[in-house]
């Protein structure tokens, strides 16, 4: 992790499950940080606000819920956002809160995906936000075991909750995700080491020995995207983290990363992030820098 990024101590004592904090405000002014533990943040009133999430950005809406993974660098700045009376809850609760054990029960799978899949950033739908928001601004004055009980509900019913989807890219927050399938991890080892090559299906469906279509059809199940995608995510993941992390050209970013053709980078990039190389590693410095 970079050590202009702050490394946040949170308020979470081990002897507790979780912590919230409620706070009404008229802006954002907390750095990018990160931490361990993991962080669950409903914000309302804050439209034209920018999200940073990992590689992410965006504008938020006037209602958002986020669960962010540990490590997982993250900041809401104030950018566009007009309102003075912005409501945001922030959720913080350990990474073994739930024992590995106890996740992997039938009844908890729902939430062993969902915070798996957290180590990239996700993000709720509004009809979701807007269904859980008195719960969210119930839960401080709860206390002892009802809390408890009421968070992993709240937990529950996001992990099964429709269009969410995720943010940063795998790469960016050194995700490990677990597919449980040694071929899948194989797959995934040889895209690492080999992203700025030439990778193809092929090479890679040998590798795990399996045929081109079958291979093609098992890791779209497996991963819910297919291998183009993945591997193209894979890229700009590290073209993410080398216009933040190096003084590198956009030429010279896209090069390393196995794009052969600077034009069709940008574009790609733009699809995917909403901007194009040069914006993103602007907006992502601006206004974040902090040495410790």
């Amino acid at each position: 992790m970079r050590k202009d990024i702050l490394r946040e101590i949170t308020p979470l004592t081990s002897s507790d499950c979780f912590t919230i904090f409620t706070r009404v405000k008229s802006e954002f002014d907390f750095p990018l940080h990160y931490h361990e533990e993991f962080e669950l943040n409903f914000i309302s009133n804050a439209k034209g606000a920018r999200r940073v999430i990992g590689d992410h950005i965006a504008e938020i809406d006037d209602l958002e819920l986020v669960l962010v993974g540990p490590n997982l660098p993250h900041v809401w700045q104030t950018h566009k956002s007009k309102n003075k009376k912005i409501t945001e809850v922030t959720i913080q609760f350990h990474k073994d809160l739930f024992d590995e054990k106890l996740l992997r029960r039938n009844q908890l799978s729902y939430i062993r995906t969902m915070l798996e899949r957290s180590v990239k950033g996700i993000l709720f739908s509004r009809q979701t936000a807007e269904q859980l928001m008195p719960r969210f601004l119930a839960l401080g004055q709860k206390q002892g075991f009802d809390s408890v009980l009421e968070l992993v509900s709240i937990l529950h019913d996001l992990s099964v909750s429709r269009n969410m989807h995720t943010l940063s890219d795998a790469t960016f927050s050194n995700a490990e995700l677990s597919y449980n399938s040694r071929r899948i991890e194989q797959a995934f080892e040889y895209m690492n080491q080999n992203f700025h090559k030439n990778v193809t299906l092929t090479e890679v469906s040998k590798l795990v020995s399996m045929t081109d279509v079958s291979f093609s059809r098992f890791f779209k199940t497996r991963t819910g995207i297919t291998f183009i995608d993945s591997l193209l995510e894979l890229r700009l993941g590290h073209a993410s983290r080398l216009l933040i992390d190096t003084t590198q050209s956009v030429a010279e970013v896209a090069y390393n990363c196995g794009f052969n053709n600077i034009s069709n980078f940008n574009r790609l990039f733009k699809k995917k992030k909403g901007c194009t190389p040069k914006e993103f590693r602007e907006s992502y410095s601006y206004g974040n820098r902090i040495f410790i």
